[in-house]
């Protein structure tokens, strides 16, 4: 009676040994087993907390790295479908969570998060210090030495700053709908004013409705190769234009890679003998 006794506890000792591990390993691995192909990585910013990034497996480490930012309300999540294809076409890419932010596609915005539990002030301005945190990462911690700092809404706006800031960091710019979002802080040109100092190649677009808010920007800026892409199509706000569900996606997609390939290619054009 007693060994059989015995041999219960030992087996549930087993069990709860088994669930234990089980438990742990989940949160080890459990990301990466749901997403294979990208590994999440943090980094120092503002207040004192860590901005959490989506780093994308690629084909060639030498590659030039593209930094996606989000738009208001959202996550990295917003590329979870974006990114691969410019795996696929040669590029590493990065995806961030910047503090102004929420969740998409699954993927709740980590950065957010922290910067909620510090009590730290969450606003679209604030959120500029963690893209320059993300770029002197991708910089200086990833060793990377071309970058294209890709915004979307009111990150599209804050690329601008971040290229006109970090002119020898940053090599081209891409916005999707930027804006003068800023202006009951700011000036209603203060995106404007920053533009007008980026000579990056530049890339802009927007839906249809809102040429009229983009195209001053993109005309301030003195960048000699430079694309303002509008659709034909109603088209979408920010890079969710890009998301296959949209009947348009298509026409975006052959914009961004038109533009790539002329003025940002993976890697650079060997140097003529």
């Amino acid at each position: 009676m007693l060994d059989r006794f015995a041999e219960e506890e030992q087996m549930q000792r087993l069990t709860w040994g088994i669930t234990a591990l089980a438990v742990m390993l989940a949160g080890v691995v459990g990301t990466a087993l749901a997403t294979p192909g990208i590994q999440s990585i943090d980094f120092p910013t503002e207040g004192g907390i860590q901005g959490r990034a989506d780093v994308y497996a690629s084909k060639n480490e030498s590659a030039t790295l593209v930094l996606l930012f989000h738009q208001a309300g959202w996550s990295r999540g917003e590329y979870r479908e974006i990114a691969p294809k410019l795996v696929e076409a040669g590029y590493r890419v990065m995806a961030v969570d910047q503090r102004s932010g929420g969740a998409v596609n699954g993927v709740k915005n980590e950065t957010h998060r922290q910067a909620t539990k510090m009590g730290l002030p969450r606003s679209y301005l604030d959120a500029y210090a963690d893209l320059e945190a993300a770029l002197r990462y991708a910089h200086e911690e990833l060793g990377v030495a071309r970058i294209i700092v890709w915004g979307s809404s009111y990150s599209a706006s804050l690329v601008f700053r971040l290229a006109a800031e970090h002119p020898k960091v940053v090599t081209a710019v891409m916005a999707f709908a930027p804006g003068e979002y800023f202006e009951k802080q700011k000036s209603p040109v203060y995106i404007w004013n920053f533009a007008k100092r980026v000579k990056q190649p530049l890339f802009v677009t927007s839906s249809k409705k809102e040429r009229a808010q983009v195209k001053p920007i993109f005309d301030a800026s003195p960048a000699k190769k430079k694309i303002l892409f509008t659709p034909a199509s109603r088209g979408q706000h920010g890079s969710r234009a890009l998301w296959e569900k949209f009947p348009d996606h298509d026409v975006y997609w052959a914009a961004v890679y038109g533009f790539l390939k002329s003025y940002a290619p993976p890697m650079p054009a060997p140097a003529p003998n």
